[in-house]
């Protein structure tokens, strides 16, 4: 175990390119979503920080793809063991930039050093696809190059770890950009690899939307690897088209979770709960419409208010609080016009809906019932705690507006009857379907989005693959 400085948690935030602290002369304010304070600054990179980045990680390529899969998995174990050993300070700067309660902020830190760990025992074999004694075929993964990773503000740590720990299994060297909204723990992740990690092979880069489509048309990047929204993940597309970068894009969803009837209304109202409103509703798969039989409509509606008015919305230091604030300004902005435009609507509002004017980005768990199917609070993904709970008849009628959606990221179904409701999961459109259960990821489950939510696999073999170009070799025995 490396003997690590346990000061560095301290205010000082600094990039992390071939090996060496890099700051800036331009630096981005990063604001505490629970009182709008100002918590620190990151550095904004210049376009010859992110040269210097790319020549790095270009430069490390060839020695860190050399090395063997043994000790390349031994790296990225130790770097997990690092993250563990700083576990309550990466918990407690996660809690202060991006807002989650300490229970999201363990969920995420244990996830990020588990992930680590699992997905160093990870290998891609040689694959014979043919032997005989004249003739033989192998596949091969061989590595891309130089990976650029951009991650998202709501799971700013373990999105990161999803991006850095294949990709640097399968032999690649990583640019990571993280939001300008959560630049911090991804900083302080960066410092830490350098005591680990060979110079040049993981290298942070913070700064805003430019340093994105910098990093995303930049020629030696050989993949980029993005998780944001569906519209970011189009021009992702387009600027990588220019050397047909590899990419792997998970966007944006609009998750729809089906009750079927013959569920005990008061016994699942905890975990549809929480399938919609985990992380503040800031999770790309939680359940953004809930759809339930008319049968048992009204007694899930009053158990799920029931049990949402049992939930404290507060300051996630605040060790009371079970969800926190929305994380930037921006998104508060949206969440709270699409309570607006819901009221003005005529649709009944069941719990919430009254945000109050004080500091700190909060808004108040927010149930609405039955609005109509092409109202905004339905076909939008609001990405922030506003529910509409839907009534349906039959199970033709429910799949049919489950996938009227140009998303197809995950679902779920709740039900006694397995039987009906594997039936109406391999009808949904979607990447993940859970049934009576709900964000079950592993690093050995393939995730992916169908439609407009996303190309690709993240986690897995499949996802190991992703970060390689297959190579098949042919040999002529005779």
């Amino acid at each position: 175990m490396e003997v690590i400085n346990m000061d560095i948690f301290n205010k000082t935030y600094t990039m992390t390119i071939d090996g060496k602290a890099v700051s800036s002369d331009r630096m981005i304010k990063v604001i505490n979503p629970a009182n709008e304070e100002v918590i620190a600054s990151a550095p904004d990179a210049k376009k010859e920080d992110l040269d210097a980045a790319v020549r790095a990680a270009k430069n490390a390529f060839q020695g860190w793809s050399h090395k063997t899969i043994e000790e390349r998995s031994d790296f990225l174990c130790r770097l997990g063991d690092a993250i563990d050993k700083h576990k309550k300070e990466f918990m407690n700067l996660l809690t202060l930039e991006q807002g989650k309660p300490r229970s999201g902020a363990d969920w995420e830190i244990s996830g990020s050093i588990y992930w680590c760990k699992e997905i160093a025992k990870q290998r891609l074999d040689v694959e014979v696809i043919e032997e005989t004694p004249e003739h033989i075929v192998e596949r091969h993964h061989t590595p891309l190059g130089v990976v650029g990773a951009i991650t998202p503000w709501n799971f700013p740590v373990l999105l990161a770890i999803w991006k850095i720990a294949p990709a640097l299994m399968a032999g690649n060297t990583v640019v990571l950009k993280p939001s300008p909204y959560t630049p911090l723990c991804t900083l302080k992740l960066g410092e830490i690899a350098r005591e680990i990690l060979p110079n040049g092979v993981l290298n942070i880069v913070s700064g805003g939307n430019e340093l994105g489509q910098w990093i995303t048309e930049y020629p030696e990047v050989s993949k980029v690897s993005f998780t944001g929204s569906t519209e970011t993940g189009k021009k992702v597309m387009q600027s990588g088209a220019s050397n047909l970068k590899r990419v792997t894009l998970e966007l944006g969803g609009n998750d729809a979770a089906i009750v079927l009837p013959d569920v005990d209304p008061k016994a699942i109202a905890k975990d549809l709960f929480w399938a919609s409103f985990q992380n503040s509703a800031q999770f790309c798969v939680v359940c953004k419409r809930l759809y339930v039989h008319e049968d048992v409509y009204d007694e899930v509606l009053h158990e799920l208010v029931e049990y949402a008015k049992t939930v404290k919305v507060g300051d996630g230091s605040d060790p009371e609080s079970d969800l926190g604030p929305i994380q930037n300004r921006m998104q508060y902005e949206k969440v709270v016009g699409l309570i607006e435009d819901t009221k003005q609507i005529g649709a009944k509002i069941a719990l919430g809906g009254q945000v109050e004017k004080h500091p700190g980005y909060f808004v108040p768990v927010t149930i609405v019932d039955n609005p109509p199917e092409d109202s905004r609070v339905v076909i939008e993904e609001a990405f922030g705690p506003v529910l509409p709970i839907l009534k349906y008849r039959d199970y033709d009628e429910v799949v049919e507006r489950a996938n009227s959606t140009p998303y197809g990221l995950a679902g779920s179904i709740w039900g006694k009857n397995l039987t009906l409701a594997k039936v109406i999961a391999e009808r949904l459109e979607t990447g993940t379907v859970w049934i009576n259960e709900v964000h079950v990821f592993s690093p050995s489950i393939p995730f992916g989005g169908h439609k407009q939510s996303g190309i690709g696999i993240e986690n897995s073999l499949d996802g190991l693959a992703e970060y390689t170009n297959s190579k098949t070799i042919m040999v002529n025995k005779k």
